[in-house]
């Protein structure tokens, strides 16, 4: 018998919203990468775009600001994602995505800290 595999979705990210209508909203992805489910993303100052949240710079894009709940292809065109932009929500600290330079535990602190500051509070239960 062969062994089925599922791709990540909103509900391994998502563990608890108190209203959807209340917390989602629809945002532009910068183009140029393939946003997986999860991904932290950060806000551009200067465009109001969204891309992964970096670790470094100065465009806005280092606070993290947002996660994305659904798998969205930028890499040719910008595109539209839906993000769960504030809270109070509980999302899983194992099905989170961050950007390369995201690669220490210290920086991923910093991103867990940024989000819970919007009332997305990540937690390694489900």
């Amino acid at each position: 018998m062969s062994v089925l595999t599922q791709p990540p979705t909103m509900g391994d990210v998502l563990k608890y919203e108190v209203n959807p209508n209340y917390t989602r909203e629809t945002v532009t992805l910068l183009a140029g990468t393939a946003y997986p489910v999860g991904a932290v993303l950060g806000r551009i100052t200067a465009s109001g775009k969204y891309k992964l949240a970096t670790s470094g710079g100065s465009d806005g894009a280092q606070t993290a600001a947002a996660v994305l709940l659904y798998a969205t292809d930028a890499t040719l065109a910008d595109a539209v994602g839906v993000v769960i932009l504030r809270g109070p929500a509980i999302v899983s600290r194992a099905s989170l995505a961050y950007d390369a330079t995201v690669d220490d535990g210290a920086k991923i602190t910093t991103k867990l800290g940024q989000l819970a500051a919007l009332g997305l509070l990540p937690r390694d239960t489900a």
